[in-house]
């Protein structure tokens, strides 16, 4: 038996790497029922103010096709506690990269006022979605 019922996640999963499949993998060994939100293009826009690579419908279908995955749903805001009320997971995963932070301090508060965890995992060194864009973006400059 998993140690929890329904575990969650979130993420904007442009340009799936094996560090997005690592949280995945993970996760779904701890619970039985893994739900993973997937960041909207507009959400992105708003809090990151760039476009992602990938659209949102096909970001969704990448994510859908992990044998991992259990539900996918859409995050349109960052309250985590909003999304917990409507999803009802007793479990949180989220890279190690966003412990401490202020959405996170505050959310572990909140999480831990109605006996949801949050389990931290490994940041994947030198993987990242924002490395691959700029990559890929130095590439297509030397091209031209």
């Amino acid at each position: 038996m998993k140690k929890y019922k329904v575990g969650y996640t979130t993420g904007v999963y442009d340009l799936f790497h094996i560090g997005h499949l690592n949280i995945f993998k993970q996760a779904k060994e701890m619970c039985e029922h893994l739900i993973v939100a997937v960041s909207t293009d507009e959400l992105v826009s708003n809090y990151k103010g760039k476009k992602t690579v990938i659209p949102y419908d096909e970001r969704v279908a990448i994510v859908e096709a992990i044998k991992y995955v259990d539900e996918v749903v859409p995050q349109e805001n960052r309250d985590k506690f909003d999304a917990f009320t409507r999803l009802k997971f007793d479990v949180m995963f989220v890279g190690d990269d966003w412990k401490g932070s202020a959405l996170f301090e505050e959310t572990e508060r909140r999480f831990n006022d109605v006996g949801v965890d949050i389990v931290y995992f490994p940041y994947t060194q030198g993987t990242s979605s924002t490395l691959l864009s700029e990559v890929l973006n130095k590439n297509l400059k030397d091209k031209r």
